[in-house]
């Protein structure tokens, strides 16, 4: 299973550089838009074992919200929230997150949505001392134009706020934190780039099948980008 999912990212590598290269460099997730943010970690209770969920804390970070496919409203798309802590004089944190169902089984279905306050989960799985973990973002509120100027115009208006979860296997998510989305940034999609294979929370780390197959789909587009 491991040589599989590890050969059908090589596959996928291929095709994905050359979108890159069209792209600018992003294959997926062209057009978003970038936000500061607040991240309140309160700790999981019972314990899961990993400092980074257990951990009460406050954070400074980075929220991207975009649109996978890059497509205009109002089609809906495959939704990403992505969130970045520190990096300033030591490796960042990523957290890469699709928008899925928040049910036992959807949870790691992708689902493509219009609304930006949607439910977003890791899908990849992450081996913890809990056993294999996933996180979620639980939206607070609903209604949030996904297409990046508008979702810009939307939390000026009304901040847009999310709660972190995390679970092992079918079992109920459990929260650990508050996201709080502030002011979008100048300009509005700056150039970031997340890894959440090399860059995971301390204590988890990227595993199963979808981590094997992202290692060389990021190492594809990271090499576009560099160009030749």
């Amino acid at each position: 299973m491991a040589d599989l999912s590890r050969g059908a990212g090589r596959l996928v590598a291929v095709p994905l550089a050359a979108v890159a290269r069209w792209r600018s460099g992003k294959p997926m997730h062209p057009r978003g838009a970038v936000f500061d943010a607040v991240l309140e970690r309160q700790g999981g209770e019972p314990p899961w074992g990993v400092p980074f969920l257990d951990t009460p804390g406050r954070d400074d970070v980075v929220v991207r919200l975009s649109r996978g496919a890059g497509l205009p409203e109002p089609w809906p798309d495959l939704l990403g929230l992505a969130v970045r802590l520190g990096g300033e004089g030591g490796p960042p944190v990523d957290l890469l997150l699709s928008s899925t169902g928040s049910g036992r089984l959807t949870r790691v279905v992708p689902a493509l949505r219009r609304d930006a306050a949607a439910a977003y989960c890791s899908i990849m799985a992450y081996r913890s001392p809990a056993g294999p973990l996933r996180l979620a973002a639980l939206p607070t509120t609903r209604g949030v134009p996904s297409d990046p100027g508008p979702v810009a115009a939307a939390v000026r208006r009304e901040p847009l706020a999310f709660v972190l979860a995390a679970a092992r296997g079918r079992e109920a998510w459990r929260p650990f934190a508050r996201l709080a989305l502030g002011e979008p940034v100048r300009p509005l999609d700056p150039e970031l780039r997340f890894d959440a294979v090399r860059h995971p929370p301390p204590g988890l780390v990227p595993d199963g099948p979808l981590a094997r197959f992202r290692a060389p789909a990021y190492a594809a587009a990271q090499a576009a980008r560099q160009g030749p």
